[in-house]
């Protein structure tokens, strides 16, 4: 009998999970917690790590999973990481939703990079206007560049004090094309670092960038050990056993 495990936090996750429940599976939705007020999910969800691999092995024993979707973030490593060991260590069934990555087009300024680090490095050293689109778990090692003026984008408020300033907006994606070629004008943005998360959700401000002939930093995502790994929830479906169901 099928009992599924979704690795979640991202849209497409929650399709994912919208789909499994009108299919009937038994499933549970689990967030990393990291997102203060998550969106409601048509499963039974749980919120906040595992422990690590020990715990996600002994959580999937506990639970009867006989199948886990990690369909977390692409730049979720450590998380993917884990789930890649607990499963080996249970022998539980593993399945990776992950999105394609964005490829460079004609007219785009990309500079790829490796890290995060390697970001900081780019970026001038005379002052400019910088949207940071990476996620508030990894500005930091920004504050060696103080002299940018910095706009972040969060889906809550900050609790704690950023290390450095920054004009902080609050708001959660998708976003739109004309909304973010708005946004960049407005604040005369002059550079963009983001990571290569693939998508249709966060893509507009690169399509913008492109329109408005902005350099981009661009972070490749992490290298994983090798796993199966799909783009689309029709083909989790059919791993699981089950036709998708989408808009049913």
């Amino acid at each position: 009998m099928t009992r599924a495990l979704i690795l979640g936090g991202t849209a497409d996750a929650s399709l994912l999970a919208a789909d499994i429940a009108r299919a009937g599976v038994d499933a549970v939705y689990s967030y990393g917690g990291r997102t203060r007020a998550p969106a409601d999910q048509p499963l039974p969800t749980r919120i906040g790590g595992f422990g690590g691999v020990s715990g996600l092995a002994d959580y999937i024993r506990s639970e009867g999973i006989t199948h886990v979707i990690d369909a977390t973030h692409p730049f979720a490593a450590e998380m993917s990481r884990n789930a890649i060991e607990a499963c080996a260590e249970t022998g539980t069934l593993l399945i990776a939703l992950e999105r394609a990555p964005w490829t460079k087009a004609a007219g785009d300024k990309w500079i790829e990079v490796a890290d995060v680090s390697a970001a900081v490095a780019v970026l001038p050293a005379a002052p400019a206007d910088v949207f940071l689109a990476i996620g508030r778990q990894h500005i930091a090692p920004f504050a060696s560049k103080p002299q940018h003026a910095y706009t972040l984008r969060f889906v809550d408020p900050p609790q704690a004090p950023l290390p450095f300033a920054a004009d902080v907006i609050v708001s959660r994606g998708p976003f739109t094309l004309d909304g973010e070629l708005e946004m960049l004008r407005v604040r005369g943005i002059g550079w963009i670092v983001a990571r290569n998360s693939g998508g249709d959700g966060a893509r507009a401000k690169i399509d913008a960038a492109r329109m408005l002939g902005l350099p981009v930093i661009m972070i490749s995502r992490p290298a994983l050990p090798e796993r199966k790994r799909v783009e689309s929830v029709a083909e989790v479906m059919q791993w699981l056993g089950h036709s998708a169901r989408l808009g049913a």
